[in-house]
């Protein structure tokens, strides 16, 4: 890997020209498959967090491509520290660590090695969670009342609505997450960036996904009522949207009358739950200008994760975690003062 000017990471040179043409043609499929091992949201970050590391390194006349622990124990300190070096704010502790290992990752992919282990490294880091971590902050999970609000609100007889109304359900049921549900194709195979693919069975929907950890499948089921079945909003916009090929979810063109060839970016499913959930109304005994943080993309899944009463095994698969442990962080309210351990003991 090499960097241009701004410190941004850019793959390493093509073979010179010199060079076999079936040789420069592996080059390039090395560097497509290199590419491959990481999502574009993690690329864009990494690169993000090494042109801030490389920049401040310019401002205090160190060298970026020397991996100095010394120099990364002081950079962490700035972040952590918010010293104007950085911009003058504050890190918190999850962006200092996503930092330092989008820095491990740079200097991998030049074929060096940053020894995270250092003491200048290691003792500083510890330091900092000691001194400033600080309990997660968890979006609010939107629970099964809360969703037929929010359908509510999506008008049923625009295409722009219908394509909401299943944006909502698919994401809920399916556990899914933003990128998952904007990823998605109506089959298999049908664009290069697709992240998976749906199948429409007589039981439900199939989806199949390309996930952190590899492929994975993700049933639907058909809901009690058509009303709120996932599935029986899912095919309605399909069928009053004419896809049958390509992306699912779309931006819509021709004043809302006519769906787009484009796939609609993640961020917007994160801007529909903002949207219909202060359009319905949700936590409304706090500040309208409180309720935007509340919800995310994160509170689809987190709600199907509260809501389902079923065992915890089927849930984690659902989400595709490796650990029940990632699965119970997801779980807001479901289990709260459930089990009553003052009275369990006598009190």
């Amino acid at each position: 890997m090499a960097s241009d000017p701004t410190g941004t990471l850019r793959p390493s040179p093509a073979l010179p020209d010199h060079q076999p043409p079936a040789l420069r043609d592996l080059a390039e499929r090395a560097r497509s498959y290199a590419e491959a091992a990481s999502s574009a949201n993690t690329r864009k970050a990494y690169a993000a967090d090494w042109k801030h590391f490389a920049g401040w390194c310019r401002r205090e006349g160190l060298d970026a491509s020397v991996p100095d622990p010394q120099a990364v124990g002081l950079y962490i300190t700035a972040c952590a520290s918010g010293a104007k070096s950085v911009g003058g704010r504050k890190n918190a502790v999850s962006t200092i660590e996503r930092r330092l290992s989008a820095l491990v990752w740079a200097y991998t992919q030049r074929g060096l090695s940053l020894a995270r282990r250092d003491r200048h490294i290691a003792t500083v880091l510890a330091g900092i969670r000691n001194s400033h971590a600080a309990p997660p902050r968890q979006k609010e999970a939107i629970l099964p009342e809360d969703l037929l609000a929010m359908l509510e609100t999506c008008a049923r007889g625009t295409l722009r609505g219908l394509r909401d109304r299943a944006m909502l359900l698919v994401g809920f049921a399916g556990g899914l997450r933003r990128s998952e549900i904007t990823g998605l194709d109506a089959g298999r195979g049908q664009t290069e960036d697709g992240r998976g693919w749906i199948e429409v069975l007589p039981a439900g929907l199939l989806v199949t996904l390309r996930g952190k950890t590899g492929w994975r499948e993700v049933e639907i089921g058909r809901g009690s009522s058509a009303a709120t079945c996932p599935v029986a909003a899912l095919e309605t916009w399909l069928k009053l949207a004419r896809i049958s090929q390509g992306p699912l979810f779309r931006r819509i063109t021709g004043q809302g009358k006519e769906p787009g060839p484009l796939r609609l970016n993640d961020r917007e499913v994160a801007r529909l739950v903002k949207r219909a959930a202060d359009a319905a109304g949700l936590r409304g005994d706090l500040p309208e200008k409180d309720r935007p943080a509340l919800f995310s993309g994160h509170s689809l899944r987190a709600g199907l994760a509260s809501s389902a009463e079923v065992d915890e095994r089927f849930v984690q698969k659902q989400l595709g975690h490796a650990s029940a442990e990632m699965t119970r962080r997801y779980q807001r309210r479901r289990d709260r003062f459930r089990v009553n351990l003052t009275k369990a003991a006598g009190l």
